[in-house]
């Protein structure tokens, strides 16, 4: 990854590659220099179940194998304060993923949800937008593209797929690399100009 990095946002199903992609681009950016540079992930993935449970300690045992010098942050819903918070200009931030974090945001565990709401997830998107703005240091954000199905059945959930959708684009725009993976192969959407 040349010393020049820019934001990039990588998309993909599930199990496409994207969040494997998003750690050679630490192991990448790491590896220019290993005595300046440092590596954060802030994750927002949340247990929700022993399932949930079994595959964010997969992940995170998987990552600290391949990946061992990135430090992990857990932030399931204040996405701009910890990119801002961690952002720094030898420090590459990586965000896996923001359609977990949108989830967390329209569908709050019961316990969050008796609480009154600060903030729509618009708000926290717009929130999003400034802080990769304001980031001193590369941003690697890892994203799902749900829409390429049937469109789904239920009201909520497709409200859910169309504000996905919106924000993917909100956030490729604001990015000046997006990467789409397929069967853990990338393919460019776009690119910055040489």
């Amino acid at each position: 990854m040349p010393t020049t990095i820019a934001h990039e946002f990588i998309l993909g199903g599930q199990k496409s590659g994207k969040s494997r992609r998003a750690e050679q681009r630490a192991t990448d950016w790491l590896a220019e220099a290993p005595a300046a540079r440092r590596a954060v992930l802030i994750a927002t993935a949340q247990a929700f179940d022993d399932e949930m449970r079994e595959r964010i300690a997969r992940h995170q045992a998987d990552r600290a194998r391949r990946v061992p010098a990135m430090r992990t942050v857990e932030e399931p819903v204040e996405l701009a304060r910890a990119i801002v918070s961690e952002s720094a200009p030898e420090t590459l931030v990586v965000v896996d993923c923001l359609t977990l974090w949108l989830t967390n945001l329209l569908m709050p565990l019961r316990s969050e949800a008796a609480k009154p709401a600060t903030r729509t997830p618009p708000a926290h998107v717009a929130m999003l937008l400034i802080a990769l703005r304001e980031a001193r240091g590369p941003v690697v954000l890892v994203g799902n593209e749900i829409g390429l199905g049937v469109i789904p059945l239920g009201r909520e959930t497709r409200a859910f797929v169309d504000t996905l959708g919106r924000m993917n684009q909100e956030v490729a725009a604001a990015c000046h690399r997006v990467t789409l993976m397929a069967a853990g192969l990338p393919l460019t959407l776009k690119a910055p100009a040489a």
